[in-house]
């Protein structure tokens, strides 16, 4: 039974449940006098200069220094009705009916059991660099913390100055809230978040996938791109079907790019990228777009020994081989005719798609000088030209441009026995020769310098008949004879066997000396293969009886025999 009147107005109150009276216990509990060291969430009432009221569940409101809730820049950063961190503060005089409260110790304790929660479950803490300290950095996670340079990053970074002012992701890796000691590690976090981005990249790519990146780094054969925590190459070959020299010229560090997945090698985590392929290559219907005989206007890209490329569009390249630039043959190098950057007009020779490879022509544009050659020149007409190339068999001579006619070896001299070319003609020099053929079709002139003066042989073969004495000199000794000339140009053939044989003769001597002069009788004659035999034994035989005869004549004159008119000039002895 209740003992008095409050007893009794309590009973009426509270129902016999414990429950009710548990709930009762709670709500009367902000009668009981707060606990120092334990933290309460406080909502704010009003502000004023220097004080901010404060209810945290306890009869007493609290108050809180204004200086504690301004910002780096002194601004007041809370406003009423915003919920704080407190703690009960003794170190200061309580004020009358408030209790004292302080923000910044609250804040101080949950930011090291924050702290302490991050380390034990790997969490990632955003921080902010304040300084460069000895050996690191010094960093803001909430209160002061220490980071290694060997914890800034994977590879050594010399100018830590660079992180200063800015935020970083770290881990906790060490803590000692006694002593006021946080280490943490900006490398472990970056190396968490890259395994977590590669991660979720390696699920995105397969072989012909089409995927964004942005382009990390520039080499000369190419470009790293950053699929999102894993790198692909893409090759400079695989950048456009045009002709790059380097992939500077269509991308930058920096920049966003579509690229297709072209090989993923997921164990060595390789992969090869490629933009080209994103579009349609041109070489499929190149033959629809450049017919043959079509007329194109490119730029050159590239000159070489043995041509110059024009690029015709991007991707599509022609050549110009240095034989199609000009009919002339004169021509040394392709450079004599165009430069790099040069746009240029030819002709569409030959396309093939497989191969990849377009022929052009310059040299079409202009008409074919061999297809009028025989409209220009008539057989036995004289023409000049000069001296272009020398071989063992003749000498090409360029009488006008894209026309080279040939002087046969055999055509350069009637008498002279040439061994090569260079004996007569000089590379360069300027000459004059009878045209002997033409050969439009086969692009071929023959020429003739012997042709310029009459034939030596063939006007002795007209002056001279067998039988009749010529007068000449032995120039060269054989085995079988003696080669007399008889004309400047023209040799005969004096057999041993047409040579008396001398007394004083040696076996090595020739028969005749070199440089002798005789009269020989012509007994052969064959004009077609400029062949002549001479005899010195019939040419003396000759004169002999022509000798005789004379004597004979004037004994009959004297009435006398031949013996006494030979007797009479002291020729008996003959």
């Amino acid at each position: 039974m209740p003992d008095t009147e409050d007893d009794r107005q309590f009973e009426a109150q509270v129902p016999g449940q414990e429950g009710d009276y548990a709930q009762l216990l709670d709500d009367y509990s902000h009668f009981a006098p707060p606990s120092e060291g334990e933290v309460y969430k406080g909502t704010i009432l009003s502000l004023t200069d220097k004080e901010a009221i404060v209810d945290f569940g306890y009869k007493s409101e609290g108050l809180v220094p204004i200086e504690q809730l301004r910002g780096p820049e002194g601004q007041v950063t809370v406003s009423p009705g915003d919920v704080i961190d407190v703690m009960i503060d003794r170190s200061a005089e309580r004020p009358e009916g408030y209790v004292l409260l302080s923000f910044e110790k609250a804040h101080r304790l949950r930011i090291w059991d924050d702290l302490e929660r991050a380390m034990k479950e790997n969490l990632t803490v955003l921080s902010r660099v304040v300084s460069k300290t000895k050996g690191g950095l010094t960093v803001d996670v909430g209160v002061p913390a220490f980071m290694p340079g060997s914890q800034v990053a994977a590879r050594p970074i010399y100018n830590l100055d660079q992180f200063v002012g800015t935020d970083i992701p770290v881990k906790i890796v060490k803590l000692n809230r006694r002593r006021g000691n946080v280490v943490v590690s900006r490398r472990l976090a970056v190396e968490e978040e890259e395994t977590a981005r590669k991660s979720h990249a390696l699920e995105n790519i397969h072989e012909g996938a089409v995927v964004q990146g942005v382009v990390k780094n520039l080499t000369e054969y190419g470009a790293f791109i950053d699929l999102g925590g894993i790198d692909g190459l893409l090759h400079v070959s695989d950048m456009s079907f045009g002709r790059i020299q380097h992939p500077s010229e269509m991308i930058h560090v920096g920049d966003e790019i579509t690229v297709k997945v072209l090989k993923f090698d997921k164990d060595k985590e390789r992969i090869s990228l490629g933009i080209k392929q994103l579009r349609t290559n041109p070489w499929e219907t190149v033959e629809d777009r450049y017919p043959r005989g079509l007329r194109v206007i490119g730029r050159v890209v590239s000159v070489t020994d043995y041509g110059a490329f024009v690029e015709l569009e991007p991707g599509v390249e022609g050549l110009i081989h240095i034989s199609e630039m000009t009919w002339s043959r004169r021509m040394k190098h392709p450079s004599k005719v165009v430069r790099v950057g040069d746009q240029v007009e030819a002709v569409v020779l030959e396309v093939k798609p497989k191969e990849r490879r377009v022929s052009l022509g310059m040299k079409q544009l202009e008409a074919d000088p061999w297809t009028t050659v025989a409209d220009r020149y008539s057989i036995g007409s004289v023409v000049e030209g000069r001296v272009r190339k020398l071989t063992d068999f003749g000498a090409f001579i360029e009488i006008e441009e894209g026309i080279d006619g040939l002087v046969h070896i055999s055509d350069l001299s009637w008498t002279k026995r040439v061994g090569h070319p260079s004996e007569i003609l000089k590379k360069g020099q300027l000459v004059q020769a009878v045209v002997l053929h033409i050969d439009p079709e086969n692009r071929r002139l023959s020429l003739g310098v012997k042709q310029l003066q009459p034939d030596a042989w063939e006007t002795f073969f007209q002056s001279t008949h067998v039988g009749d004495i010529v007068h000449g000199t032995v120039c060269r000794a054989s085995n079988f004879g003696v080669f007399v000339e008889i004309a400047p140009g023209v040799e005969g053939l004096c057999h041993n066997s047409e040579i008396p044989e001398r007394p004083d003769q040696a076996k090595s001597d020739p028969p005749l000396p070199i440089g002798e002069e005789a009269d020989f009788k012509v007994i052969k004659l064959n004009e077609n293969d400029k062949k002549i035999g001479l005899s010195l034994r019939a040419a003396l035989e000759e004169a002999e009886r022509n000798r005789l005869g004379e004597y004979g004549r004037q004994a009959v004159a004297a009435s006398t025999s031949v013996d006494e008119v030979l007797n009479s000039h002291g020729r008996a002895d003959e």
